[in-house]
């Protein structure tokens, strides 16, 4: 779509980054783009994104992690291959410009974990900048991509009701 082609990066310690990017998918599907959003480390079908994502036209979520927990000091195998799969396909849809708006929820975190090398992931964000927009979100956005990215939104958590032991809410939360 015209216009479209910003690698835009939501970090930070706060709530909101996957939010932010499904703003942004919301937004784009009302003016009939098309939308892939490709979710890393998520692969639990109670997410309210994966219940929904059939209700927005022009959406297409697809999980590309598993539903368990990952170590991020020592990955498994499986979290290794799932991530490399997911990149895989994320470069595939960039590339073959198979979206409008192409969100790497988590992916972040992957390369904060050192799950996919930076250089590479940075570097064929970077050389592929002017087709798809292209939203990366999670903490522990690595610097270079950062640097790379046009928009870069770093939430900041001030307050959060996760603290006065309030649990997290299906459909505001997850």
């Amino acid at each position: 779509m015209q216009g479209y082609g910003r690698l835009q990066v939501y970090t930070g310690d706060g709530k909101g980054k996957t939010s932010a990017a499904l703003g942004v998918a919301f937004r784009a599907c009302a003016r009939g783009a098309r939308v892939l959003m490709l979710a890393f480390l998520k692969d639990d079908p109670d997410y309210s994104e994966a219940i929904g994502a059939h209700l927005l036209p022009g959406f297409c979520l697809k999980q590309v992690g598993r539903d368990a927990f990952v170590n991020f000091k020592n990955p498994d195998k499986i979290d290794l291959d799932m991530a490399r799969s997911g990149w895989e396909l994320a470069k595939k849809a960039i590339a073959g410009r198979e979206a409008d708006v192409i969100i790497l929820d988590e992916i972040n975190i992957v390369l904060w974990a050192g799950m996919l090398p930076v250089d590479e992931v940075v570097g064929f964000l970077a050389a592929h900048k002017g087709g798809a927009e292209v939203i990366c979100t999670g903490r522990g956005a690595p610097q270079e991509l950062c640097a790379a990215a046009d928009l870069v939104t770093d939430m900041q958590e001030v307050k959060h009701y996760f603290h006065l032991g309030v649990a997290s809410r299906a459909g505001i939360d997850f």
